[in-house]
């Protein structure tokens, strides 16, 4: 696992109750490349603040309505912070090239109990979740969600694909394990709340930087979202999809 979920200097002067810190984003490590075409509903979210990666991106984000997209709080939270909404980009293989569907986003909702902490220096994540409404509706297909299950799932993003390669703008996809409730709170702690979490991911096989937001497949439904981490040995944390009532 590389060394997660680095966000952007903007998010360090966030009013979250913290002068400065580092932050998850995420990608796939150990991967194989993906086709957008298999992930209609699956969105790059970018932002003026990370000029320096293609079309601005830093998280991802799934269709869960026609104008409305499910992703990351701590990642909603950045893009408050830019000068302009963030752009929003889907069914776009290598974001570098052109082509697929752009929207903008007109609407930010943050679930009211996201919290921050540290967890041995590194930020972690309570109820991070947001809603992102669009400034029109799509007609493609939107994911399909549903409950955990089994003992692995999918990661797909548009980020970094080893520790040092955070250069990568195309599309990849990896299979995870997923991690016993048990075994994530022997890593974490009681920051870890199997009630609102699950833990996926191997030294093998995971998420890395930028893809924040992004999904965790099993059957090809969604079963939650990617939230934060730590470096090392690390599985990568998820939210699990509640009612979605904020």
């Amino acid at each position: 696992m590389i060394n997660r979920r680095r966000i952007a200097a903007a998010f360090a002067t966030a009013p979250l109750g913290l002068a400065s810190f580092t932050a998850p984003a995420a990608a796939v490590i150990g991967g194989a490349p993906a086709d957008a075409a298999s992930y209609p509903w699956l969105a790059a979210i970018g932002s003026p603040l990370f000029a320096t990666r293609a079309d601005g991106q830093f998280c991802a984000g799934v269709l869960i309505a026609p104008d409305r997209l499910l992703t990351a709080a701590h990642c909603a939270v950045i893009a408050q912070f830019a000068p302009i909404p963030p752009a929003i980009t889907f069914g776009r293989t290598e974001l570098a090239a052109p082509g697929g569907d752009n929207v903008r986003v007109k609407e930010i909702r943050v679930d009211p109990d996201f919290r921050v902490s540290l967890v041995d220096g590194d930020l972690a994540f309570q109820n991070d979740l947001a809603i992102l409404t669009l400034d029109r509706p799509l007609p493609g297909p939107i994911a399909e969600t549903g409950a955990p299950h089994g003992d692995s799932g999918a990661v797909v993003g548009w980020g970094a694909t080893t520790p040092d390669n955070w250069s990568n703008t195309a599309l990849h996809t990896a299979t995870v394990p997923i991690v016993p409730d048990d075994r994530c709170g022997t890593a974490y702690g009681p920051t870890y709340d199997p009630a609102t979490m699950l833990c996926a991911g191997s030294t093998a096989a995971d998420t890395g930087q930028f893809d924040s937001g992004g999904p965790l497949l099993v059957d090809g439904r969604v079963i939650a979202i990617l939230s934060w981490g730590k470096s090392g040995d690390h599985p990568g944390v998820y939210m699990r999809i509640p009612a979605l009532n904020f």
